[in-house]
């Protein structure tokens, strides 16, 4: 198993930028395909961006393409959301998970507590 601590929310105006951070303790995270999941009011849960184990394989939501960037350290086993041009559409409770690399939150086995994410018009 992994934990998960997601940091770097808060509140920005639109057309700000965010860097989300996601520190993991557990020597699995080298073998983990790493995703971003959002949650708003009323919504259901939206995958965001994924990075695989390797980081040579990456997939986003067709709107935030060109603005948010996923990456991750090794290193460090830190995940990396970096996300520019904010929208107030954007508004969410962000997570970060492990797990199977895709799209679908049930292809992940561990998740964070989210940070919220909030976006002023």
């Amino acid at each position: 198993q992994v934990q998960l601590v997601e940091s770097g929310g808060g509140l920005v105006q639109a057309g700000g930028s965010l860097r989300l951070s996601c520190a993991a303790s557990g020597r699995t995270f080298r073998t983990y395909a790493m995703g971003w999941f959002r949650q708003a009011p009323g919504k259901e849960r939206e995958f965001v961006a994924a990075i695989s184990w390797s980081g040579l394989a990456k997939n986003y939501l067709e709107s935030v393409k060109g603005r948010f960037t996923i990456s991750r350290d090794d290193a460090k086993n830190t995940v990396y959301l970096q996300m520019n041009s904010l929208k107030p559409e954007d508004t969410a409770v962000y997570y970060c998970a492990g797990g199977v690399y895709g799209i679908q939150p049930e292809k992940y086995v561990d998740w964070g507590q989210g940070t919220q994410v909030t976006v002023s018009s």
